[in-house]
């Protein structure tokens, strides 16, 4: 079967690149990145122009590989914007291992500081700060030899995500091989002010403590085994049994085997998700928070907002496409997962809200021409207004 002949990018099919002369400044800080190196002064291809060619990726349907990013490069339009030359695919293979990815990682928290919550009312007051954590998989070539997983023939990078969800984007991101710890790289990018949900795989007592510590709290699914000494049953309000609770205990989390003991005592609660096992027993959550003050139903609710962190990370990689990596190296693929990030952030500046599949539609028809300006505004003051 003959190969697909590759679509050639004109001038005309990029449109909307006004939109990219606002982060040329945002992007300027990475100018002189990896120039040190340059003794001959004869690179052509800068940090800042390397990140913008790979942004095009992320907001034109027409770019859709490396190839596709060096053909863009050719054009008179997107020259003129960046001011650089055609690009060669080496040029680009190079810019991957050399440019530094934090520099990108500080314009991430510099944009999500921008961000404002979405969510209003007493319980996004009660639950300030909520912050859905999580890794996910992206699959990688058997020859990155640094992103370990299963065996040498199946190899992954993942992406670790800190998730806002009530202002609904991403504040941090960490990249690592993906056989490695999800709750070492939390304990490592911890913050102050968070409420950090997570899953049964961060259930590490020292983890809990560190959240503590770092002047957080956490809302934490752990094992059904636990140990605890009970310290104090709460009585359940009406509230509190309609969302699924059943019990609401202060106990002293950890026995002889667990290691460091808390230094305080935390609440454990058990929750019924309203569905059944594989023998029809039903479902219960062992809930555990450092947060004493909060309702018991505002506990249940904030552990069930943790899926915004996995519908985060479809949107990521099925929608925007960062699960087709542009670079093998750990540097590249940081690089490109810390752009995504940041196109991610970019639309929810621009729309005022959580991205979405129509809204990035319309983003990418009227960056290849088929949409007007006129018409994406419209797009956007139609989208209907967010609860308060």
């Amino acid at each position: 079967m003959a190969a697909k002949r590759r679509t050639s990018i004109r001038d005309k099919d990029l449109k909307g690149l006004k939109y990219f002369k606002v982060l040329v400044p945002l992007l300027e800080r990475l100018h002189d990145d990896a120039t040190t190196r340059d003794r001959a002064g004869n690179r052509q291809l800068f940090y800042d122009q390397y990140a913008c060619l790979l942004l095009l990726f992320f907001f034109n349907p027409i770019v859709k590989s490396l190839r596709g990013i060096q053909q863009a490069s050719t054009l008179d339009k997107v020259q003129r914007l960046l001011g650089c030359n055609r690009v060669s695919r080496g040029s680009l293979s190079e810019a991957s291992r050399v440019f530094d990815p934090e520099l990108l990682h500080a314009l991430i928290g510099d944009l999500a500081a921008q961000a404002l919550p979405l969510v209003h009312g007493k319980e996004a007051e009660a639950l300030r700060g909520l912050t859905a954590v999580d890794g996910s998989l992206l699959p990688a070539l058997p020859k990155m030899a640094w992103a370990l997983w299963l065996d040498p023939q199946h190899r992954a990078a993942k992406m670790h995500v800190h998730f806002d969800v009530l202002k609904g984007v991403p504040v941090e991101t960490t990249v690592t091989a993906g056989n490695d710890s999800e709750t070492v790289q939390l304990r490592a990018t911890l913050q102050a002010q968070r409420l950090y949900v997570i899953d049964r795989g961060y259930a590490d007592y020292q983890l809990f403590q560190d959240i503590i510590d770092a002047k957080s709290a956490f809302i934490g699914r752990i094992r059904d085994n636990a140990v605890g000494g009970i310290v104090e049953e709460h009585p359940l309000t009406a509230e509190a049994w309609a969302a699924g609770v059943r019990s609401d205990r202060r106990v002293w989390l950890g026995g002889p085997q667990s290691g460091r003991a808390f230094q305080q005592s935390v609440r454990v609660l058990e929750v019924d998700t309203g569905k059944t096992d594989a023998h029809g027993r039903a479902e219960i959550l062992l809930l555990a928070t450092s947060r004493l003050d909060l309702a018991a139903e505002l506990v249940a609710l904030g552990y069930r907002y943790r899926w915004a962190v996995e519908l985060f990370f479809r949107w990521l990689k099925c929608i925007l496409g960062c699960r087709h990596l542009l670079a093998n190296s750990h540097d590249g693929v940081t690089i490109q997962v810390y752009l995504a990030i940041m196109a991610s952030l970019l639309i929810s500046l621009w729309v005022g809200r959580k991205p979405t599949v129509r809204t990035l539609e319309m983003l990418q028809f009227y960056f290849s021409g088929w949409a007007t300006e006129e018409e994406l505004q419209a797009h956007l003051d139609h989208l209907q207004p967010l609860p308060r």
